[in-house]
């Protein structure tokens, strides 16, 4: 079997969102900042309740934000 891991776009949506802090994106979505950080850097994988509220608030479908990749797939939908 295969290791895949959930990747994410949050970073840079929050910045192309007027370089949204995560302190303002886990108000938004009731989590802290910690848990912002630890997703965005793949160290811990949201809810499905709250990767749709993360969506929500950059008004994309999920599909957009989260991606479930191989290790070693090209990083397509990795955050910078």
């Amino acid at each position: 079997m295969t290791d895949k891991r959930i990747t994410n776009k949050i970073r840079l949506l929050r910045f192309m969102a007027n370089e949204m802090t995560q302190e303002e994106l886990g108000r938004r979505i009731k989590m802290t900042r910690q848990t912002i950080a630890a997703i965005e850097q793949g160290k811990y994988s949201p809810s499905l309740e709250a990767a749709f509220r993360i969506a929500d608030v950059f008004h994309k479908p999920l599909g957009e934000v989260f991606a479930w990749e191989t290790d070693g797939e090209a990083p397509s939908n990795r955050s910078r």
